[in-house]
């Protein structure tokens, strides 16, 4: 399954773009009956689609009830959710966690499921906090998340007598002995804008720690702060090891640069990685945690975007979908997504782990062990300023990553503008 992409103008204004006739004929219509529920899906991908079917099908048998599902294609749907939601959205729909989700809710475009989630069981308070708007109500149903961290080949490693880095300087080393062992040690992206996210995201919250990171991205802090600074020097003395012209290549040929052994790590989240992989190369596929940059925060954050399913404020089956939301957060239904999709891992505690992955396993480890959790940069910050201003930023740093100060001045203008507008 692609990364999610960015909302981009979408989420600016209402009319920023013109909504294609296939996100628009999605939605419940006039009026509901009480047995169908609509459900508006991003999951265009082959693997996670089918997935998806084997619960909602599991959810049918069991109800009695019809799920009829508005499959777009998954960008399509993410750049055009803005006026989805205001015209005839669907009952249900998928989307994310954290600040993606409140962005919504504070528009008025959710529904409150409060009254549902009071019976959830098998969610901690970190998932409640991150289905909770800022109005103290809850909007989501977390279904599965899913960590980021530097991936690479076992085989790869093995062959060369590399180590898994723990620390920043150790991580430098390796990439430094990658290059002279002929491979372009970190593989990179960045067309669609996203993947480059998760570097300054990591680097950011080891070099100054979550709170500062979760302060940044609420627009609290200064991005000429030195702290920021200081994480775009570090990222700048990693470039000479990256893949060159990252913006003209998608995150998916970056990964299969490392399937081809052409690069030799690269920081994903895990369900990229293993898509460009052949199914029987599975288990050569391996990460370790982003490498350790100041010892007081170490590596206690983890990168672990949530998914999971909303109810549309225009819902005409506000009962059915209710019914269905219900279902969705039960152990059953996660593990009838996750027999087909081995690139995620269930939320609810309850969910079975007996058929995952070794990477599933290890992945499920991570995030139990991090004492911080983010939702991924284009997640936790205004969606606006993430399209709008990081995108080109982050992109315009990987071309010219020298004119720090300029690059910092910029981002910081911008923001002021949109945060201040927004207030």
């Amino acid at each position: 399954m692609s990364r999610r992409s960015l909302l981009r103008g979408a989420a600016i204004s209402a009319g920023a773009v013109t909504l294609p006739s296939l996100l628009a004929a999605c939605g419940g219509g006039p009026g509901g009956d009480g047995k169908t529920v609509t459900l508006g899906s991003n999951a265009s991908d082959a693997v996670p689609k089918t997935a998806f079917q084997s619960a909602f099908d599991a959810y049918q048998k069991q109800s009695g009830k019809t799920v009829k599902v508005n499959t777009v294609d998954h960008n399509t749907f993410q750049e055009n959710i803005n006026r989805y939601l205001q015209g005839s959205p669907d009952d249900v729909f998928m989307w994310f966690a954290g600040n993606r989700m409140q962005f919504f809710a504070e528009k008025g475009l959710l529904t409150d499921i409060s009254d549902v989630w009071s019976g959830f069981k098998g969610f901690s308070d970190a998932l409640k906090a991150q289905s909770t708007g800022h109005d103290g109500k809850q909007y989501f149903v977390p279904y599965y998340y899913y960590p980021w961290a530097v991936f690479h080949r076992k085989s790869l490693f093995q062959q060369h007598g590399y180590e898994p880095p723990k620390t920043f300087d150790q991580y430098t080393a390796l990439a430094k002995q990658m290059q002279k062992d002929g491979l372009t040690p970190i593989a990179l992206g960045d067309k669609d804008g996203w993947p480059a996210m998760g570097t300054f995201d990591y680097i950011n919250l080891r070099a100054n720690g979550y709170d500062f990171h979760a302060s940044l991205m609420a627009g609290k802090e200064a991005w000429t702060d030195p702290k920021v600074k200081q994480v775009f020097d570090l990222w700048r003395s990693l470039m000479p090891y990256h893949q060159k012209g990252a913006n003209g290549r998608t995150w998916e040929e970056a990964g299969q640069s490392l399937q081809q052994r052409k690069t030799g790590m690269a920081v994903f989240g895990l369900p990229h990685p293993g898509t460009q992989f052949p199914e029987a190369e599975h288990a050569d596929l391996d990460f370790f945690p982003f490498p350790e940059i100041d010892p007081a925060h170490g590596q206690d954050s983890v990168e672990a975007p949530i998914d999971g399913f909303l109810m549309s404020k225009k819902a005409k089956n506000k009962d059915a979908a209710r019914n269905f939301l219900t279902y969705l957060a039960t152990p059953a239904a996660e593990d009838s997504y996750l027999a087909s999709d081995p690139n995620n891992v269930g939320v609810n505690s309850g969910a079975s782990t007996a058929k995952y992955t070794e990477l599933q396993k290890k992945s499920a480890v991570l995030v139990a062990g991090a004492q911080h959790i983010s939702q991924f940069l284009d997640r936790d910050t205004r969606p606006d300023f993430a399209s709008t201003v990081m995108i080109p930023a982050l992109q315009t740093f990987i071309n010219k990553p020298d004119d720090i100060d300029g690059l910092l001045n910029s981002i910081e203008r911008q923001k002021k503008s949109i945060f201040a507008a927004a207030d």
